[in-house]
């Protein structure tokens, strides 16, 4: 069952989110829903680090303010949107 919800959102945001639906053939109302989707998913919120990705940490430095977890949302979004 669909429910409507409303959003406050930046304008331009919003332009350029219309645009990124367009030209993947989905509406805007399906990339949101499959983004909450994915950031709330059994999957995302229970990923385990092996032991190899663990001995990798200190190995190098991230930007300032980079967010592994939107990184990570935008993949699953990208390989199964």
């Amino acid at each position: 069952m669909t429910t409507k919800l409303t959003l406050s959102i930046d304008k331009d945001v919003i332009e350029q989110s219309k645009k990124f639906a367009a030209s993947h053939n989905r509406s805007l109302s399906d990339l949101i829903e499959s983004y909450l989707r994915a950031i709330t998913s059994f999957e995302v919120q229970n990923i385990k680090v092996t032991d190899k990705i663990n001995s990798l940490r200190g190995s190098f430095k991230v930007p300032d303010g980079f967010d592994y977890k939107k990184v990570l949302v935008d993949e699953i979004i990208r390989k199964h949107g």
